[in-house]
């Protein structure tokens, strides 16, 4: 059994996804994209642990708690998730049930994921996408803040990540989907082939 690091490239690139489906020229630029993003939103996570250790030493050493710092945990938290939503479903590092899955052919993986990416998966990235839109407006409109005292101002922010995170979802959604056809109708032209 090898390991996800044996499986790595030279240059600690991602090593090649676990899934049987072609790559096509849609998927590459868009996968790439995605990985690009995710890899920058990464460091997130870095200061994510910063500001939980900070807010922690404050409260409990120093006695001071911060609702600011608390929600700057929460948002950053949020933002991650978001991105990386994309970054797994471009990179096929998602939680998969193989109970099934491992057992079939190619081709009948290829129309699962295909089905569910167009009975579930994009309809439901895109619909919350396009009802983000008007929600983000209305926070900008209103220079929305926090409604806790010491919170963080400009919550229009966090609300666009939302917007931001899903329209990487619909893209990551699209571009597995341009797989699954190229395995199945051959179009677009499979690169592997």
């Amino acid at each position: 059994m090898t390991s996800l690091s044996d499986k790595a490239g030279a240059a600690g690139e991602i090593p090649a996804e676990p899934s049987t489906l072609p790559r096509t020229r849609i998927s590459d630029a868009i996968d790439s994209a995605i990985r690009r993003i995710g890899e920058a939103f990464s460091w997130l996570w870095m200061i994510l642990m910063l500001v939980i250790i900070v807010n922690v030493a404050a409260r409990y050493l120093f006695g001071a708690g911060s609702v600011m710092m608390e929600e700057l945990q929460w948002h950053i938290y949020g933002v991650t998730f978001l991105i990386g939503l994309a970054y797994c479903t471009a990179t096929d590092r998602h939680v998969r049930i193989d109970v099934l899955h491992e057992r079939w052919r190619p081709r009948t993986k290829a129309w699962v994921e295909f089905v569910g990416i167009m009975t579930f998966l994009l309809p439901f990235a895109l619909s919350v996408l396009i009802d983000s839109v008007p929600f983000v407006l209305r926070s900008i409109e209103l220079h929305e803040i926090s409604d806790s005292p010491g919170g963080l101002s400009h919550r229009w922010i966090i609300k666009s990540a939302i917007t931001f995170g899903f329209a990487l979802l619909s893209l990551a959604a699209f571009s597995r989907l341009t797989r699954c056809t190229a395995l199945l109708f051959n179009f677009p032209k499979p690169l592997d082939r």
